[in-house]
């Protein structure tokens, strides 16, 4: 796996394309669905719930919860090249989606998801700040948006929103 030269290059869709396109097979940031499945199980307990992956990428997360019984897990991510990849790597996966689409305009109607989870997609997006605490407007920006964006798919006063994050909490308000 090829680190990009600079930390800011994580919020590039330049970046992830490269990547994915000589990336093969899988790769999980961070938390693997093993180290988290006691939390899923216990914050999602209904297998049937509609499920919003976030930046997907090319992380097991999606499989592994399929595996467990969640099957309506529908997959995000704005690279072609790792969407493309994916369906091809799970093919029979009824109820699995897989869409290109940007998390901070999401092409879903309000109010139709149960449980969205965002898996170090925001990092992704924050990587540029040099200082956590003035981070540039271009970043608040597209945070606030797919934070909004998340609130508008989701089911009012049901509705889940996961984030795990690699960042520090006092760094994520």
């Amino acid at each position: 796996m090829d680190l990009p030269s600079k930390n800011a290059e994580y919020g590039t869709q330049r970046y992830w394309e490269e990547r994915y396109t000589r990336d093969e097979g899988t790769h999980d940031w961070f938390k693997s669905y093993d180290e988290i499945k006691e939390l899923l199980h216990d914050l999602i307990p209904d297998r049937n719930s509609r499920i919003l992956m976030l930046g997907c990428g090319n992380s097991t997360l999606s499989e592994n919860m399929w595996q467990a019984g969640y099957k309506n897990i529908v997959n995000i991510d704005y690279s072609e090249v790792v969407i493309e990849k994916m369906r091809v790597l799970y093919p029979d996966r009824a109820g699995m989606e897989w869409h290109v689409m940007d998390i901070r305009e999401l092409g879903f109607e309000s109010d139709t998801f149960d449980v969205v989870i965002d898996k170090g997609t925001m990092d992704a997006m924050m990587a540029p700040v040099e200082d956590v605490w003035n981070p540039p407007q271009q970043v608040i920006d597209d945070c606030t948006k797919e934070v909004e964006e998340v609130i508008r798919v989701l089911r009012p006063s049901t509705g889940i929103f996961l984030y795990l994050t690699f960042g520090q909490p006092h760094f994520r308000k």
